[in-house]
């Protein structure tokens, strides 16, 4: 499932991103769609902060999010930290005793609060003593007709004001004259389009089981436990064991059954396997056989030279190709995969300058894919083996990888 959102930078005095609204979308086309309030910014902290992926979207730096009447009446800001986001109260919100009382809730719970398109009104002038930062259009209220009110909040408050839809370099510095510490518009950016694919059901459940792989000590019962969620996951994986590939005398019937079997290593191999199967959904079969084959070919490489680092060489085949399945950067999707620092380095090698084992492994590889056989020479030799040995190693996981698809088709 693709997930879409837009977002527009807020830029300080000296030109300087210091934070970005997001914007709810719903397809390709950067526009609002036909939704209410209440329903985008539902839709919006769903496939952001409950995804754990907000950070991906505005690193370092926070995210300002629009809340209508209903959303503040019904807690809504609470799902996202008060560390990365701003609480924008839409100009559309009445300012009731009801919506003070949300918002006052959010204040004491160190919420950072923003009010929107700001008209000065005696019913609101207690919200701007709970307000850090005043947002105010102006294209609907020019900077003539605002600038009392905004030397007034300068002179008695501590109120950062915002001066929003700025479109033209006269009114940046007509609004800098007049003492707005942020500006965001058209003048800077228009809201960007931004993709990315929300991981399914199932794919969310391998990484859950992925995580317990991880540990020095693998919880049996857990890793079946989750196994026993997903149908289609556990015949696979029982599929996949009884295929001939094991030396057992007796089918398997059990997951746990497999799992006491086969031994941690194995585990951590196949659940691995798995995940890059089941991240194969909408995407070309080919990208799961070219996990596989660099998994295979970087764990026999390994093999030879530095078998300590053969599990994780493994996991960096695997997962080399998790930007492509995800259509995200690899830096985000690490960000939420706990992978150890040396398979990190590997993946995150985006200009094939690092010279250690894993990352000359993986690039070899790769140049193998494309038939570069000077390039895949030049890295055998830094690993000590000659270009034979790495295409034969190359041609035998292409083979492998090719059987494994077969007995998953």
């Amino acid at each position: 499932m693709n997930i879409y959102f837009a977002r527009q930078a807020i830029l300080n005095r000296r030109g300087i991103v210091k934070g970005y609204e997001l914007f709810y979308r719903d397809s390709n086309n950067n526009e609002f769609p036909k939704v209410d309030d209440h329903t985008a910014t539902s839709k919006l902290l769903g496939q952001t902060y409950l995804n754990n992926s907000v950070s991906t979207f505005a690193p370092g730096v926070p995210m300002l999010v629009n809340f209508g009447e209903k959303s503040l009446l019904e807690n809504l800001p609470l799902i996202a930290s008060n560390k990365d986001m701003i609480v924008e109260i839409l100009e559309t919100c009445s300012p009731s005793d009801e919506v003070y009382e949300a918002v006052l809730a959010l204040k004491k719970l160190n919420y950072k609060i923003a009010l929107d398109d700001f008209l000065y009104k005696p019913e609101w002038v207690r919200f701007l003593k709970l307000a850090n930062i005043v947002k105010f259009d102006i294209m609907a209220t020019p900077l003539k007709s605002i600038s009392k009110l905004v030397r007034h909040l300068r002179a008695n408050t501590k109120i950062k004001l915002l001066a929003e839809k700025v479109e033209t370099h006269e009114e940046y510095l007509e609004a800098k004259k007049l003492g707005f510490h942020f500006f965001q518009g058209y003048y800077f950016c228009k809201p960007e389009m931004s993709k990315r694919r929300h991981p399914e059901s199932n794919e969310i459940l391998l990484l859950r089981i992925y995580k317990h792989t991880t540990h020095s000590n693998i919880d049996l019962n857990a890793v079946a436990s989750l196994f026993a969620q997903d149908t289609g996951l556990t015949a696979k994986l029982l599929c996949y064991i009884n295929s001939g590939g094991f030396p057992i005398k007796n089918k398997i019937s059990s997951v746990k059954q497999a799992l006491l079997y086969i031994g941690e290593r194995d585990i951590k191999r196949l659940i691995a396997i798995l995940v890059a199967s089941a991240l194969r959904t909408n995407k070309p079969v080919e990208l799961t056989t070219i996990a596989l084959v660099r998994a295979q070919f970087c764990e026999k490489i390994t093999c030879l030279k530095q078998p300590s680092q053969m599990d994780d060489a493994y996991l960096v085949g695997m997962f080399s190709i998790l930007d492509a399945v995800f259509d995200c950067p690899m830096d985000d999707i690490l960000m939420r995969m706990p992978v150890t620092n040396s398979i990190k380095e590997t993946l995150l090698d985006h200009d094939d300058k690092s010279q250690t084992f894993l990352s000359i492994t993986l690039r070899c590889s790769r140049l193998l894919e494309r038939g570069s056989w000077h390039g895949a020479t030049s890295e055998a030799l830094k690993l000590g083996l000659e270009y034979e040995q790495v295409e034969r190693v190359f041609k035998e996981s292409v083979v492998w990888a090719d059987s494994f698809n077969q007995v998953q088709s």
